[in-house]
């Protein structure tokens, strides 16, 4: 809706669809797709600062997925490293932190800033790799785009997705989704099942 509403003050009726299919990209990718270079030339900039100002407007009505904490709680209790890798900015990201309020339960965070390109390219996944020096053979994905699947696949990572993004699972398993689940409390249930993706 952040987007949404961005595009609006320029002028720019963009379907809500069409949005929700970009979400994972670079805000600067999404906003060249969905106007064209010549506009994104000209509005790009403030279009992004526009959807950045709304998504920070909207932080009260944020609320975690159900389930999203006991998913991290039960992972930490396996012994497992949770790292929130996303192509979000800094902003974006801090709005995020705290409607998750997990930062106890996160071993490390990649944002924008730790990637020279955003998703589908696997330089996030790669970054958080690296922040807890771990192979791509040891560590498994879990995403909510095709982006994320496209990304988790080409770091060598195995990447399952849920459907808690708005992405149907036609796409999803398109991409490539190793396992597919409705949403985090789905995983928590499976995640037996969830951890066999490091054996696959």
């Amino acid at each position: 809706m952040a987007w949404h509403r961005a595009f609006l003050d320029v002028g720019k009726e963009v379907p809500c669809w069409r949005i929700l299919g970009l979400i994972g990209r670079a805000g600067s990718e999404l906003v060249r797709i969905l106007l064209g270079d010549q506009l994104a030339d000209a509005q790009g900039s403030h279009v992004e600062k526009l959807h950045t100002r709304y998504f920070v407007d909207s932080a009260p009505a944020l609320r975690a997925l159900p389930g999203a904490r006991e998913l991290l709680e039960a992972m930490a209790e396996l012994g497992w490293r949770a790292v929130l890798a996303t192509s979000a900015g800094e902003e974006e990201l801090s709005v995020l932190r705290e409607a998750l309020d997990a930062d106890d339960l996160i071993r490390a965070v990649t944002s924008a800033a730790d990637a020279e390109r955003a998703k589908p390219h696997p330089d996030v996944v790669v970054s958080a790799l690296q922040r807890i020096d771990a192979d791509p053979a040891e560590a498994v994905m879990l995403g909510d785009t095709v982006w994320d699947v496209h990304a988790g696949r080409r770091a060598g990572v195995p990447t399952a997705a849920v459907l808690s993004g708005g992405i149907g699972r036609e796409a999803l398993e398109n991409a490539g989704a190793a396992a597919i689940y409705a949403g985090p409390l789905e995983v928590r249930a499976h995640l037996e099942e969830f951890s066999q993706l490091l054996r696959l």
